[in-house]
Protein backbone atom coordinates (compact mmCIF):
# COMPACT_ATOMS: atom_id res chain seq x y z
CA UNK A 1 0.00 0.00 0.00
CA UNK A 2 1.63 3.27 -1.20
CA UNK A 3 2.01 5.77 1.73
CA UNK A 4 1.13 9.16 1.68
CA UNK A 5 4.44 10.80 0.62
CA UNK A 6 4.58 8.24 -1.95
CA UNK A 7 1.41 8.96 -4.15
CA UNK A 8 2.38 13.01 -5.57
CA UNK A 9 5.25 11.93 -6.47
CA UNK A 10 4.15 9.22 -8.58
CA UNK A 11 1.07 11.30 -9.89
CA UNK A 12 3.88 14.18 -10.76
CA UNK A 13 5.40 11.70 -12.82
CA UNK A 14 2.69 10.07 -14.43
CA UNK A 15 1.96 14.10 -15.62
CA UNK A 16 5.99 14.82 -16.47
CA UNK A 17 4.99 11.10 -19.24
CA UNK A 18 1.37 12.47 -20.57
CA UNK A 19 3.33 15.64 -20.80
CA UNK A 20 6.08 14.53 -23.20
CA UNK A 21 4.18 14.02 -26.34
CA UNK A 22 2.43 17.33 -26.05
CA UNK A 23 5.06 19.49 -25.70
CA UNK A 24 7.16 17.40 -28.77
CA UNK A 25 4.47 18.54 -31.24
CA UNK A 26 4.94 22.18 -29.72
CA UNK A 27 8.22 22.11 -30.15
CA UNK A 28 8.03 20.67 -33.94
CA UNK A 29 5.37 23.41 -34.30
CA UNK A 30 7.39 25.93 -33.63
CA UNK A 31 10.38 25.00 -35.55
CA UNK A 32 8.10 24.17 -38.04
CA UNK A 33 6.57 27.91 -38.67
CA UNK A 34 10.14 29.10 -37.67
CA UNK A 35 11.48 27.58 -41.05
CA UNK A 36 8.76 29.21 -42.95
CA UNK A 37 9.57 32.56 -41.68
CA UNK A 38 13.13 32.14 -42.42
CA UNK A 39 12.18 31.01 -45.99
CA UNK A 40 9.71 33.31 -46.59
CA UNK A 41 12.06 36.09 -45.36
CA UNK A 42 15.37 34.45 -47.89
CA UNK A 43 12.77 34.60 -51.15
CA UNK A 44 11.39 38.03 -50.42
CA UNK A 45 14.87 39.58 -49.58
CA UNK A 46 17.53 37.75 -50.28
CA UNK A 47 16.76 34.70 -53.21
CA UNK A 48 14.13 33.13 -55.04
CA UNK A 49 14.23 29.69 -57.11
CA UNK A 50 12.64 30.01 -60.33
CA UNK A 51 11.22 27.37 -63.14
CA UNK A 52 12.08 28.14 -67.21
CA UNK A 53 8.90 27.29 -68.75
CA UNK A 54 9.72 27.72 -72.05
CA UNK A 55 12.72 27.76 -74.69
CA UNK A 56 13.20 31.12 -75.51
CA UNK A 57 16.58 31.35 -73.31
CA UNK A 58 17.98 28.28 -75.28
CA UNK A 59 20.58 26.80 -74.63
CA UNK A 60 21.46 28.73 -72.09
CA UNK A 61 18.40 27.75 -70.05
CA UNK A 62 16.32 24.75 -71.04
CA UNK A 63 12.99 24.10 -70.30
CA UNK A 64 12.51 22.94 -66.60
CA UNK A 65 15.18 24.61 -65.50
CA UNK A 66 15.32 25.61 -62.01
CA UNK A 67 17.53 28.58 -62.04
CA UNK A 68 18.37 30.69 -58.61
CA UNK A 69 17.23 34.36 -58.72
CA UNK A 70 19.23 36.98 -56.12
CA UNK A 71 17.87 40.34 -55.10
CA UNK A 72 20.50 41.63 -53.09
CA UNK A 73 22.58 42.93 -55.91
CA UNK A 74 21.72 45.48 -59.18
CA UNK A 75 21.94 43.76 -62.84
CA UNK A 76 23.73 45.03 -65.46
CA UNK A 77 23.83 44.47 -69.44
CA UNK A 78 24.00 41.16 -70.19
CA UNK A 79 22.63 39.85 -67.13
CA UNK A 80 20.22 37.05 -67.28
CA UNK A 81 16.65 39.04 -65.31
CA UNK A 82 13.94 37.32 -64.11
CA UNK A 83 10.88 40.67 -64.32
CA UNK A 84 6.91 40.36 -63.80
CA UNK A 85 4.98 40.82 -67.23
CA UNK A 86 5.16 44.55 -68.03
CA UNK A 87 1.94 44.12 -69.51
CA UNK A 88 0.38 41.93 -71.98
CA UNK A 89 3.85 39.76 -72.82
CA UNK A 90 2.35 36.33 -71.26
CA UNK A 91 0.44 34.75 -74.40
CA UNK A 92 -0.82 31.29 -74.89
CA UNK A 93 2.64 29.42 -74.77
CA UNK A 94 3.29 31.10 -71.44
CA UNK A 95 0.32 32.64 -70.02
CA UNK A 96 0.00 32.49 -66.09
CA UNK A 97 -2.55 29.91 -64.63
CA UNK A 98 -6.00 31.92 -64.37
CA UNK A 99 -7.26 29.73 -61.56
CA UNK A 100 -4.26 29.03 -59.50
CA UNK A 101 -3.76 26.82 -56.95
CA UNK A 102 -4.02 28.45 -53.41
CA UNK A 103 -1.74 25.56 -51.49
CA UNK A 104 0.83 26.11 -54.71
CA UNK A 105 1.00 30.16 -54.61
CA UNK A 106 1.28 29.23 -50.59
CA UNK A 107 4.23 26.88 -51.59
CA UNK A 108 5.56 29.52 -54.17
CA UNK A 109 5.33 32.57 -51.30
CA UNK A 110 7.36 30.89 -49.08
CA UNK A 111 10.02 29.35 -51.26
CA UNK A 112 9.71 25.41 -51.26
CA UNK A 113 8.49 25.36 -54.75
CA UNK A 114 9.75 27.58 -57.61
CA UNK A 115 7.79 30.29 -59.20
CA UNK A 116 7.67 31.16 -62.32
CA UNK A 117 4.00 31.04 -64.10
CA UNK A 118 3.52 34.82 -64.25
CA UNK A 119 7.39 35.96 -64.88
CA UNK A 120 9.50 35.78 -67.48
CA UNK A 121 13.36 35.71 -68.02
CA UNK A 122 15.18 37.28 -70.71
CA UNK A 123 18.62 38.88 -71.07
CA UNK A 124 19.39 42.58 -70.70
CA UNK A 125 20.36 44.42 -73.73
CA UNK A 126 19.82 47.78 -73.11
CA UNK A 127 19.51 49.97 -69.71
CA UNK A 128 17.98 53.44 -69.41
CA UNK A 129 19.57 55.82 -72.42
CA UNK A 130 20.80 53.02 -74.14
CA UNK A 131 20.59 53.47 -77.98
CA UNK A 132 19.86 49.52 -79.30
CA UNK A 133 20.14 48.99 -83.40
CA UNK A 134 19.56 45.83 -85.24
CA UNK A 135 22.01 45.76 -88.09
CA UNK A 136 24.79 47.25 -88.69
CA UNK A 137 26.46 45.97 -92.29
CA UNK A 138 27.36 42.87 -90.75
CA UNK A 139 24.32 42.13 -89.53
CA UNK A 140 25.26 42.46 -85.50
CA UNK A 141 23.36 43.79 -83.24
CA UNK A 142 25.02 47.27 -81.62
CA UNK A 143 24.52 49.07 -78.24
CA UNK A 144 25.63 52.84 -78.16
CA UNK A 145 27.43 51.96 -81.06
CA UNK A 146 29.33 49.03 -80.48
CA UNK A 147 28.53 45.91 -81.65
CA UNK A 148 28.03 42.88 -80.13
CA UNK A 149 29.58 39.44 -80.85
CA UNK A 150 26.80 37.54 -79.48
CA UNK A 151 28.41 33.97 -80.60
CA UNK A 152 28.68 33.03 -77.05
CA UNK A 153 25.00 33.18 -75.70
CA UNK A 154 22.98 33.01 -78.66
CA UNK A 155 20.92 29.58 -79.79
CA UNK A 156 22.61 27.63 -82.48
CA UNK A 157 20.98 25.19 -84.86
CA UNK A 158 22.12 21.39 -83.34
CA UNK A 159 22.36 20.33 -86.96
CA UNK A 160 24.28 22.91 -88.65
CA UNK A 161 25.51 24.57 -85.21
CA UNK A 162 24.61 28.00 -87.06
CA UNK A 163 23.38 30.37 -84.34
CA UNK A 164 20.04 32.76 -84.72
CA UNK A 165 20.31 36.10 -86.16
CA UNK A 166 20.34 38.79 -83.62
CA UNK A 167 16.90 39.71 -84.99
CA UNK A 168 14.77 39.18 -87.93
CA UNK A 169 13.31 42.68 -87.13
CA UNK A 170 15.04 46.19 -88.21
CA UNK A 171 14.80 48.77 -85.68
CA UNK A 172 16.39 51.26 -83.73
CA UNK A 173 15.55 52.35 -79.70
CA UNK A 174 16.16 54.46 -77.43
CA UNK A 175 15.33 52.69 -73.71
CA UNK A 176 13.48 55.57 -71.71
CA UNK A 177 14.33 56.00 -67.70
CA UNK A 178 13.31 53.61 -65.14
CA UNK A 179 13.45 50.87 -67.91
CA UNK A 180 15.28 48.07 -69.95
CA UNK A 181 15.11 46.39 -73.22
CA UNK A 182 15.68 42.77 -73.08
CA UNK A 183 15.70 40.02 -75.24
CA UNK A 184 15.63 36.09 -75.18
CA UNK A 185 19.03 34.18 -76.24
CA UNK A 186 16.75 31.56 -78.43
CA UNK A 187 15.97 34.59 -80.73
CA UNK A 188 13.64 32.91 -83.23
CA UNK A 189 11.37 31.14 -80.46
CA UNK A 190 11.41 34.10 -77.73
CA UNK A 191 8.57 36.90 -77.79
CA UNK A 192 10.77 39.70 -76.25
CA UNK A 193 10.93 43.33 -76.17
CA UNK A 194 11.44 43.90 -80.17
CA UNK A 195 7.85 42.14 -80.07
CA UNK A 196 6.09 44.70 -78.41
CA UNK A 197 7.14 47.77 -79.87
CA UNK A 198 4.03 48.73 -81.41
CA UNK A 199 1.68 47.15 -78.92
CA UNK A 200 -0.96 49.72 -77.67
CA UNK A 201 -1.36 50.51 -73.48
CA UNK A 202 -3.54 51.74 -71.53
CA UNK A 203 -0.53 53.63 -69.29
CA UNK A 204 2.01 54.97 -72.27
CA UNK A 205 2.43 55.59 -75.58
CA UNK A 206 2.43 53.17 -78.24
CA UNK A 207 5.14 50.30 -77.51
CA UNK A 208 5.97 51.56 -74.00
CA UNK A 209 5.12 47.92 -72.64
CA UNK A 210 8.18 46.84 -74.46
CA UNK A 211 10.17 48.20 -72.28
CA UNK A 212 10.05 46.50 -68.68
CA UNK A 213 10.09 48.77 -66.11
CA UNK A 214 12.89 48.22 -63.45
CA UNK A 215 10.79 47.89 -60.36
CA UNK A 216 9.14 44.84 -62.25
CA UNK A 217 12.62 42.99 -62.16
CA UNK A 218 13.00 40.38 -59.48
CA UNK A 219 16.88 40.18 -60.00
CA UNK A 220 19.47 38.60 -62.09
CA UNK A 221 19.86 34.81 -62.19
CA UNK A 222 23.07 33.66 -60.73
CA UNK A 223 23.05 29.72 -61.15
CA UNK A 224 20.99 26.68 -62.60
CA UNK A 225 20.04 24.16 -59.57
CA UNK A 226 17.91 21.59 -60.80
CA UNK A 227 18.80 18.95 -62.57
CA UNK A 228 22.03 18.47 -60.82
CA UNK A 229 23.46 17.71 -64.56
CA UNK A 230 23.13 21.27 -65.30
CA UNK A 231 24.81 22.39 -61.89
CA UNK A 232 26.13 25.57 -63.10
CA UNK A 233 26.78 29.11 -62.74
CA UNK A 234 25.19 32.00 -65.25
CA UNK A 235 28.17 34.05 -66.00
CA UNK A 236 27.58 37.81 -68.03
CA UNK A 237 29.37 37.73 -70.98
CA UNK A 238 32.31 39.79 -71.60
CA UNK A 239 31.33 41.77 -74.72
CA UNK A 240 28.92 43.76 -72.27
CA UNK A 241 31.92 45.26 -70.70
CA UNK A 242 33.23 47.16 -74.28
CA UNK A 243 29.60 49.26 -74.09
CA UNK A 244 29.85 52.60 -73.08
CA UNK A 245 27.65 54.59 -71.30
CA UNK A 246 24.68 56.40 -73.02
CA UNK A 247 25.89 60.09 -73.56
CA UNK A 248 23.27 61.65 -72.69
CA UNK A 249 20.55 60.90 -69.81
CA UNK A 250 17.50 58.68 -70.83
CA UNK A 251 14.64 59.85 -72.39
CA UNK A 252 11.31 60.20 -70.60
CA UNK A 253 9.64 58.33 -73.68
CA UNK A 254 10.97 55.89 -75.58
CA UNK A 255 12.40 56.87 -78.82
CA UNK A 256 11.55 53.55 -81.69
CA UNK A 257 11.94 53.54 -84.95
CA UNK A 258 10.27 52.68 -87.53
CA UNK A 259 6.73 53.13 -85.99
CA UNK A 260 4.81 49.79 -86.23
CA UNK A 261 7.70 47.62 -86.12
CA UNK A 262 6.36 44.31 -84.51
CA UNK A 263 7.58 40.66 -84.24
Amino acid sequence: MPTADQTPSSASSSGHRRSRPSRFFTELVIVVVGALIVSSLLRAFVGQMFIIPSGSMENTLQIDDRVAVQKITDFRRGDIVVFEDPGGWLGSAEAADPDPDPFARALEFTGLVPAGSDHLIKRVIGMPGDRVICCDKLGRLTVNGVALDETRYVYASPEDGEPDAPSDLDFEVVVPAGRIFVMGDHRAASADSRCHLSDISVKGPEGSVAFVPIDKVVGPAFAIVMPFNRLSTLQRPPIFDLVPEPTGPPPKEAVIKPKGVTC
